[in-house]
């Protein structure tokens, strides 16, 4: 079986390909940074690790149904800061889910139980099926995700306008808007301090961040 990662760090892409010559059956192709890039280099890859977060802002579940559609099963390999990512992407036809920090053991005994043709039931995976039930989306677009990110920080209004080549007026309405889809489905997000709670539970921000202001 032929293995490829798509993350966007170097150190991942190293720990991973030594832990893949270690499964007999298996070889690593490469990484790359999105998915599109992999199979385009690899479209035959038999099996991708896959980062939830990337640079590219890519849609994890997206991202799995593109490697699907190619013919490449996918395990999920992520920090595990975002618990909706999590529970989203659990429910997508993966073959395993592990977080970063779990010892190379993990990972070696999980690809080669995928070898054997098995699914890999980890207890992160559990643990995320088990949860409360899902936190409804927002559907916020691209744009509205982007204002979210900076707004929720603590970032001026007219400071996010410049950074996004757009009109203070028009970052305020998208404020406007964020807060009433988020309000439409019941998630309300009156304060700074609420929207980034909301950013954080849908994966548009890590949880280590914190906003300057309410």
């Amino acid at each position: 079986m032929k293995v490829g990662l798509v993350d966007d760090h170097a150190i991942v892409a190293l720990a991973v390909e030594a832990v893949v010559a270690e499964v007999p059956g298996l070889t690593f192709a490469g990484s790359s940074d999105t998915v599109p890039e992999l199979l385009e280099k690899w479209p035959d890859i038999d099996l991708a690790i896959l980062d939830l977060r990337l640079a590219d802002g890519s849609s994890p579940v997206a991202n799995v149904d593109r490697l699907t559609a190619a013919g490449a099963r996918t395990m999920v390999l992520t920090s595990g800061e975002s618990p909706y990512l999590m529970r989203a992407v659990a429910k997508c036809p993966i073959v395993g889910l592990l977080r970063k920090s779990a010892p190379r053991e993990v990972l070696e005994t999980a690809l080669r139980e995928i070898v054997a043709g098995e699914i890999q039931l980890s207890t992160e995976w559990a643990a995320v099926m088990d949860s409360d039930p899902d936190i409804e989306s927002a559907g916020l677009s691209p744009q509205e995700e982007r204002v979210l990110a900076q707004f929720a920080q603590g970032v001026k209004a007219q400071t996010v306008a410049y950074d996004l080549a757009i009109a203070k007026n028009t970052v305020d309405d998208y404020v406007r808007r964020i807060r009433a889809k988020y309000a439409a489905i019941g998630r309300p997000a009156h304060t700074k301090i609420d929207l980034y709670q909301r950013a954080v539970e849908d994966g548009i921000l890590p949880s280590s961040l914190l906003p300057t202001t309410p």
